[in-house]
């Protein structure tokens, strides 16, 4: 039985309540805190469960997280708030000695970029604390490094390369729209692209490599080389592996918005001076866009997100496919979000659940493909995210 704080309250962490309130024999007691306690008290309402708690905390306030800690004295912190608040909630977890979980790794305000070093540097403090620390376990990072571990466990010896391939077919009839935090999501796709091979990591240009693949119950869909966080841990964790990427669907009409965005300036974090108020373009370029948590009464279609894997086994070369397909109107009814917010939500409660049932619990700070995969994967098929396997298929990379 626990006792669970979950901060934030977007579409990722509406689903992670959904799923934690259906989940109530593993979490005995539960707050949602945000910025803005009446969209906790929204979800609380959507649920329907007026046992669960809100509070109101400013999650880059170290002094704030610390006191809401204090006062509830919850055993796990589940972060969904923003990668730029990932240091602030450590902080205060070590000061209170709180266990962490994020679904993201941390990301400087004024500076589009990221990497893990930021907070595997927690490693000591939280083994000498003697508290776990789970990072990136969503779906992307999370259930990609879970799948890894999987693979590497039952169906390789030997794991050479990895594919992590991501893709969403679905249609919001929204002209353009983000699938999660438009800030979050814009940085992301207009970084330089990044790979592993042969010992070497190799930038290019953003999207700058692409070639259809194609996907399950979808068909092909043109797909973009990106740079994505769970790429570092992996190689460090199976370092068998010759060659590591990163691949992500996008339409035209979405990279042509794209474009435009980047042309008139409108990507960017460097603050401006507007009729004597500084704004950053980025932020007010979200506040004008489609709120994702709102995207899923409309949505059409379905994501499909895996690991294409390729290595030897007993002497011999095999391929190895581990996907998931996920309906963006089957996550709507369950939870009122969109299947991109449901992909990310349910594996973050899945590995709180890990760590409540002390199947995932060790002091330090640690990837999820540092643990079991085995009870994880169990989950996943039982919380809606079921997975599939093709053995020796072409994996066309």
């Amino acid at each position: 039985m626990g006792r669970v704080l979950m901060i934030g309250a977007g579409g990722v962490a509406t689903v992670a309540a959904f799923k934690i309130a259906q989940n109530a024999d593993v979490f005995s007691e539960f707050m949602i805190a945000s910025r803005r306690k009446e969209k906790c008290d929204a979800i609380v309402k959507a649920i329907g469960n007026p046992n669960i708690k809100t509070a109101q905390v400013d999650a880059d306030d170290v002094e704030q997280l610390k006191a809401l800690f204090n006062d509830y004295k919850p055993e796990m912190v589940i972060n969904l708030a923003l990668p730029y608040q990932d240091l602030t909630i450590m902080d205060a977890c070590l000061a209170c000695g709180v266990n962490y979980l994020d679904t993201a790794n941390y990301e400087p305000k004024d500076e589009a970029h990221f990497e893990y070093s930021w907070q595997w540097a927690y490693k000591d403090r939280f083994e000498k604390a003697g508290l776990t620390a789970i990072l990136g376990c969503g779906f992307d990072p999370g259930v990609s490094g879970v799948y890894t571990a999987y693979a590497a466990k039952h169906h390789f010896d030997e794991i050479q390369y990895l594919d992590i391939v991501d893709c969403n077919a679905g249609n919001h009839h929204k002209s353009f729209a983000t699938n999660f935090n438009p800030e979050i999501n814009i940085r992301e796709i207009t970084q330089k692209g990044l790979y592993y091979k042969d010992g070497k990591w190799i930038e290019t240009e953003p999207l700058e490599i692409h070639k259809p693949l194609t996907y399950p119950n979808i068909g092909p869909r043109e797909s973009y080389l990106m740079h994505h966080e769970e790429l570092e841990s992996l190689v460090k964790n199976y370092p068998s592996i010759r060659q590591a990427r990163f691949w992500m669907t996008f339409g035209q009409e979405y990279l042509t918005y794209l474009r435009v965005i980047q042309g008139i300036g409108m990507a960017s974090i460097k603050p401006i001076n507007y009729n004597g108020m500084e704004i950053v373009p980025l932020q007010f370029l979200k506040a004008v866009l489609p709120n994702p948590q709102d995207l899923g009464a409309n949505y059409e279609g379905e994501t499909s997100i895996g690991c294409r894997i390729r290595g030897m086994k007993d002497g011999k070369e095999q391929t190895y496919y581990v996907y998931n397909n996920c309906k963006h109107q089957d996550a709507y009814k369950e939870t009122g979000m969109q299947g991109v917010s449901y992909t990310t939500g349910v594996p973050a409660m899945i590995g709180a659940m890990m760590f409540f049932k002390g199947l995932w619990k060790r002091p330090g700070v640690w990837n999820v493909e540092d643990f079991d995969p085995d009870p994880f994967m169990e989950q996943l098929n039982k919380q809606g995210l079921p997975w599939h396997e093709i053995f020796n298929g072409d994996l066309e990379l």
